[in-house]
């Protein structure tokens, strides 16, 4: 399977993406570990990760695919969301909450 197909596939699967360097649970990089524990302080527990080391032709395709040059690359619901700064930055004003509130994404806290 080609990269973009492959691409293309993960996100027609999973809500919410992200193409980071590592893993959720082992980020190999500060700018994915940040996107990472920032989805876990909003309670997204449905996170699929590619770990983009594992291919090269995924981790170039991956900056094709949206016209971005730095990874991680979050998605959801299969848009480009963007990289760890403007991941933060959308926690930091409330903006990613909410995006995903509206998609009903995030488990209801008690």
């Amino acid at each position: 399977m080609n990269a973009e197909k492959f691409i293309e596939d993960t996100l027609k699967k999973n809500t919410i993406v992200l193409f980071m360097k590592g893993t959720a649970q082992f980020p190999q990089c500060g700018f994915s570990s940040n996107v990472v524990e920032t989805l876990k302080k909003i309670g997204v527990n449905n996170l699929a990760t590619v770990n983009v080391l594992d291919d090269q032709d995924v981790r170039q395709g991956i900056k094709d695919f949206s016209n971005w040059p730095t990874i991680p690359q979050l998605y959801i619901d299969g848009e480009f969301i963007g990289g760890s700064d403007i991941i933060s930055e959308m926690f930091e004003n409330g903006e990613l909450k909410e995006l995903l509130k509206e998609k009903n994404l995030l488990v209801p806290t008690i």
